[in-house]
Protein backbone atom coordinates (compact mmCIF):
# COMPACT_ATOMS: atom_id res chain seq x y z
CA UNK A 1 0.00 0.00 0.00
CA UNK A 2 2.78 2.32 0.65
CA UNK A 3 5.15 1.51 -1.64
CA UNK A 4 3.86 3.23 -4.56
CA UNK A 5 3.45 6.25 -2.49
CA UNK A 6 7.17 6.20 -1.53
CA UNK A 7 10.00 8.25 -3.45
CA UNK A 8 12.03 5.87 -5.93
CA UNK A 9 15.30 4.87 -5.09
CA UNK A 10 18.10 7.26 -6.77
CA UNK A 11 19.72 4.51 -8.86
CA UNK A 12 16.68 4.25 -10.13
CA UNK A 13 16.53 8.04 -11.52
CA UNK A 14 18.62 9.54 -14.54
CA UNK A 15 20.82 11.03 -11.95
CA UNK A 16 21.87 7.48 -10.66
CA UNK A 17 23.08 6.72 -6.93
CA UNK A 18 24.08 3.45 -5.59
CA UNK A 19 20.95 0.86 -4.46
CA UNK A 20 19.64 1.10 -1.53
CA UNK A 21 21.18 -1.19 1.11
CA UNK A 22 18.27 -1.88 3.66
CA UNK A 23 14.42 -2.41 2.29
CA UNK A 24 12.08 0.09 1.90
CA UNK A 25 9.83 -1.74 4.47
CA UNK A 26 12.49 -1.94 7.03
CA UNK A 27 12.67 1.73 7.14
CA UNK A 28 8.72 2.20 7.06
CA UNK A 29 8.79 -0.28 10.19
CA UNK A 30 11.80 1.35 11.95
CA UNK A 31 9.84 4.93 11.37
CA UNK A 32 6.60 3.45 12.79
CA UNK A 33 8.09 1.80 15.81
CA UNK A 34 9.77 5.27 16.61
CA UNK A 35 6.65 6.70 16.32
CA UNK A 36 4.77 4.34 18.48
CA UNK A 37 7.14 3.86 21.41
CA UNK A 38 8.89 7.03 21.62
CA UNK A 39 11.98 5.87 21.81
CA UNK A 40 15.13 7.83 21.39
CA UNK A 41 16.94 7.58 17.61
CA UNK A 42 19.99 5.47 19.19
CA UNK A 43 17.45 3.10 20.98
CA UNK A 44 16.78 2.16 17.66
CA UNK A 45 16.26 -2.44 18.50
CA UNK A 46 19.45 -3.69 16.15
CA UNK A 47 16.88 -5.77 14.16
CA UNK A 48 16.07 -2.53 12.30
CA UNK A 49 18.27 -0.81 10.23
CA UNK A 50 20.66 1.19 11.71
CA UNK A 51 19.64 4.35 13.72
CA UNK A 52 21.42 6.92 11.36
CA UNK A 53 19.83 5.37 8.42
CA UNK A 54 16.57 5.71 9.48
CA UNK A 55 16.97 9.10 10.85
CA UNK A 56 18.69 10.12 7.16
CA UNK A 57 15.02 8.90 5.52
CA UNK A 58 13.26 10.41 8.40
CA UNK A 59 15.02 14.29 7.48
CA UNK A 60 14.63 13.96 3.64
CA UNK A 61 11.32 12.58 3.62
CA UNK A 62 10.21 15.28 6.14
CA UNK A 63 11.79 18.15 3.62
CA UNK A 64 10.05 16.64 0.67
CA UNK A 65 6.59 16.26 2.00
CA UNK A 66 6.62 12.73 1.72
CA UNK A 67 4.47 12.14 4.51
CA UNK A 68 1.85 14.45 3.70
CA UNK A 69 1.57 13.00 0.43
CA UNK A 70 1.30 9.49 1.66
CA UNK A 71 -1.44 10.98 4.41
CA UNK A 72 -3.33 12.83 1.79
CA UNK A 73 -3.39 9.58 -0.29
CA UNK A 74 -4.64 7.57 2.26
CA UNK A 75 -6.96 9.85 3.41
CA UNK A 76 -8.66 9.99 0.01
CA UNK A 77 -8.92 6.13 0.02
CA UNK A 78 -11.01 5.76 3.21
CA UNK A 79 -13.43 8.84 1.72
CA UNK A 80 -13.96 6.74 -0.73
CA UNK A 81 -14.68 3.34 1.02
CA UNK A 82 -17.04 5.75 2.72
CA UNK A 83 -18.85 6.94 -0.20
CA UNK A 84 -17.91 10.33 0.05
CA UNK A 85 -16.07 12.89 -2.45
CA UNK A 86 -12.19 12.61 -1.85
CA UNK A 87 -11.83 15.95 -1.48
CA UNK A 88 -13.65 17.34 1.81
CA UNK A 89 -15.61 20.71 1.58
CA UNK A 90 -15.95 21.10 5.04
CA UNK A 91 -13.10 21.16 8.30
CA UNK A 92 -12.79 21.40 11.45
CA UNK A 93 -10.04 23.58 13.73
CA UNK A 94 -8.56 23.37 16.48
CA UNK A 95 -5.35 23.65 18.83
CA UNK A 96 -3.46 21.27 21.52
CA UNK A 97 -1.08 22.21 23.74
CA UNK A 98 1.85 20.02 24.50
CA UNK A 99 5.44 20.18 27.11
CA UNK A 100 8.31 20.41 25.03
CA UNK A 101 11.53 18.63 26.59
CA UNK A 102 14.96 20.29 26.88
CA UNK A 103 15.68 19.34 23.00
CA UNK A 104 13.73 22.26 22.00
CA UNK A 105 15.26 25.37 21.76
CA UNK A 106 13.77 28.80 23.80
CA UNK A 107 13.47 30.28 20.66
CA UNK A 108 11.18 27.39 19.30
CA UNK A 109 8.87 27.16 22.65
CA UNK A 110 6.69 29.41 24.31
CA UNK A 111 3.97 29.50 27.47
CA UNK A 112 0.49 28.68 27.36
CA UNK A 113 -0.95 30.68 30.31
CA UNK A 114 -4.34 29.67 30.16
CA UNK A 115 -3.73 25.66 29.62
CA UNK A 116 -0.16 26.26 31.76
CA UNK A 117 2.37 24.81 29.57
CA UNK A 118 5.88 25.46 28.85
CA UNK A 119 6.41 23.71 25.12
CA UNK A 120 4.28 23.86 21.53
CA UNK A 121 1.12 23.89 20.31
CA UNK A 122 -0.05 22.00 17.36
CA UNK A 123 -2.26 23.39 15.31
CA UNK A 124 -4.71 21.05 13.17
CA UNK A 125 -7.17 20.93 10.25
CA UNK A 126 -9.97 17.52 9.92
CA UNK A 127 -12.08 16.32 7.61
CA UNK A 128 -15.62 15.20 9.35
CA UNK A 129 -14.34 12.29 9.58
CA UNK A 130 -11.26 13.20 11.78
CA UNK A 131 -9.16 12.34 9.25
CA UNK A 132 -5.81 14.77 9.36
CA UNK A 133 -5.31 17.69 6.45
CA UNK A 134 -3.03 19.94 7.22
CA UNK A 135 -1.11 20.45 10.37
CA UNK A 136 1.00 23.47 12.31
CA UNK A 137 3.38 22.77 15.27
CA UNK A 138 4.53 26.49 16.68
CA UNK A 139 5.65 28.04 20.00
CA UNK A 140 2.99 27.64 23.14
CA UNK A 141 2.62 31.27 23.48
CA UNK A 142 0.61 31.77 19.83
CA UNK A 143 -2.88 32.68 20.45
CA UNK A 144 -5.36 30.43 18.52
CA UNK A 145 -6.52 33.35 16.48
CA UNK A 146 -2.97 34.59 15.54
CA UNK A 147 -2.59 30.75 14.69
CA UNK A 148 -5.15 30.74 11.91
CA UNK A 149 -3.91 33.71 9.81
CA UNK A 150 -1.44 30.89 8.91
CA UNK A 151 -3.81 27.55 9.42
CA UNK A 152 -6.47 28.46 7.13
CA UNK A 153 -4.22 29.97 4.27
CA UNK A 154 -2.01 26.50 4.53
CA UNK A 155 -5.17 24.71 4.23
CA UNK A 156 -7.09 26.53 1.34
CA UNK A 157 -3.34 25.92 -0.26
CA UNK A 158 -3.86 22.30 -0.44
CA UNK A 159 -7.97 21.73 -0.23
CA UNK A 160 -9.41 24.53 -2.69
CA UNK A 161 -12.87 22.54 -2.05
CA UNK A 162 -13.10 24.03 1.96
CA UNK A 163 -15.45 26.32 2.24
CA UNK A 164 -16.80 25.96 5.59
CA UNK A 165 -15.07 25.21 8.92
CA UNK A 166 -16.17 24.78 12.40
CA UNK A 167 -13.87 25.96 15.00
CA UNK A 168 -14.35 26.68 19.17
CA UNK A 169 -14.81 29.87 20.80
CA UNK A 170 -10.80 30.34 20.94
CA UNK A 171 -11.01 31.70 17.49
CA UNK A 172 -13.57 33.89 18.10
CA UNK A 173 -12.78 37.20 16.38
CA UNK A 174 -14.98 39.26 13.78
CA UNK A 175 -11.74 40.55 12.02
CA UNK A 176 -10.75 36.48 11.58
CA UNK A 177 -14.11 35.54 10.36
CA UNK A 178 -14.42 38.62 7.74
CA UNK A 179 -10.88 37.90 7.02
CA UNK A 180 -11.26 34.17 6.15
CA UNK A 181 -14.45 35.09 4.19
CA UNK A 182 -12.98 37.67 1.98
CA UNK A 183 -9.43 36.67 1.57
CA UNK A 184 -9.84 32.97 1.00
CA UNK A 185 -13.68 32.63 0.66
CA UNK A 186 -13.96 30.75 3.60
CA UNK A 187 -17.26 30.50 6.19
CA UNK A 188 -15.90 30.08 10.05
CA UNK A 189 -18.23 28.91 11.81
CA UNK A 190 -17.63 29.93 15.82
CA UNK A 191 -19.03 26.71 17.90
CA UNK A 192 -19.51 28.43 21.39
CA UNK A 193 -20.48 26.44 24.67
CA UNK A 194 -23.62 25.87 26.19
CA UNK A 195 -24.91 28.75 28.32
CA UNK A 196 -23.81 28.09 31.55
CA UNK A 197 -21.94 24.41 31.08
CA UNK A 198 -19.34 23.79 33.79
CA UNK A 199 -18.77 20.06 33.03
CA UNK A 200 -17.80 18.60 29.67
CA UNK A 201 -20.19 18.07 27.00
CA UNK A 202 -19.85 17.07 23.76
CA UNK A 203 -20.68 19.94 21.45
CA UNK A 204 -21.56 19.29 17.66
CA UNK A 205 -19.01 19.24 14.99
CA UNK A 206 -16.49 20.16 17.58
CA UNK A 207 -15.84 16.24 19.34
CA UNK A 208 -14.32 15.25 15.51
CA UNK A 209 -10.74 16.80 15.86
CA UNK A 210 -10.97 16.75 19.80
CA UNK A 211 -10.99 12.54 18.72
CA UNK A 212 -8.27 13.04 16.43
CA UNK A 213 -5.84 14.44 19.17
CA UNK A 214 -6.46 11.55 20.99
CA UNK A 215 -5.78 9.42 18.36
CA UNK A 216 -2.54 11.48 17.62
CA UNK A 217 -1.11 11.05 21.31
CA UNK A 218 -1.35 7.45 21.26
CA UNK A 219 1.71 7.21 19.82
CA UNK A 220 4.09 8.19 22.30
CA UNK A 221 6.39 10.23 20.75
CA UNK A 222 4.03 12.80 20.30
CA UNK A 223 2.18 12.45 24.24
CA UNK A 224 5.42 15.39 24.53
CA UNK A 225 7.41 17.21 21.69
CA UNK A 226 11.20 16.13 21.31
CA UNK A 227 12.05 17.68 18.26
CA UNK A 228 14.82 20.83 17.61
CA UNK A 229 12.20 21.41 14.25
CA UNK A 230 8.67 22.17 13.95
CA UNK A 231 8.46 20.41 10.86
CA UNK A 232 9.87 16.88 12.09
CA UNK A 233 7.12 17.43 15.25
CA UNK A 234 4.63 17.60 12.25
CA UNK A 235 6.01 15.10 10.65
CA UNK A 236 6.03 12.43 13.31
CA UNK A 237 2.00 13.56 13.97
CA UNK A 238 1.66 12.78 10.36
CA UNK A 239 3.20 9.25 10.53
CA UNK A 240 1.05 8.22 13.84
CA UNK A 241 -2.31 9.37 11.63
CA UNK A 242 -0.28 7.32 8.68
CA UNK A 243 -0.25 4.54 10.90
CA UNK A 244 -4.02 4.46 11.64
CA UNK A 245 -4.68 4.93 8.27
CA UNK A 246 -3.26 1.76 7.06
CA UNK A 247 -4.54 -0.46 9.63
CA UNK A 248 -8.13 1.18 9.23
CA UNK A 249 -7.60 0.23 5.36
CA UNK A 250 -6.21 -2.75 5.90
CA UNK A 251 -8.50 -4.34 8.25
CA UNK A 252 -11.29 -3.19 6.22
CA UNK A 253 -10.05 -5.57 3.35
CA UNK A 254 -8.89 -8.30 5.19
CA UNK A 255 -12.85 -8.51 6.56
CA UNK A 256 -14.36 -8.03 3.00
CA UNK A 257 -11.87 -10.83 1.97
CA UNK A 258 -13.07 -13.35 4.80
Amino acid sequence: MLAPLLPRPACETAAGGRPEKHHRRAIVDALRYVTDNGIKWRALPSDFPPWQTVHGFFTRWSRTGVFEKIRDQLRGEIRLRAKRNPAPSAAVIDSQSVKAAETVGRPWRGYDGGKKIDGRKRHIATDTQGLLLVVLVTAANLQDRAAARLLLPALHAVQRGVRWIWADGGYTSADLVDWAQKTLRITLDIVKKIAGQKTFVILPRRWVVERTFSWITQARRNVRDYERLTDHSAAFINLSMITMMTRRLTREKRTKTT
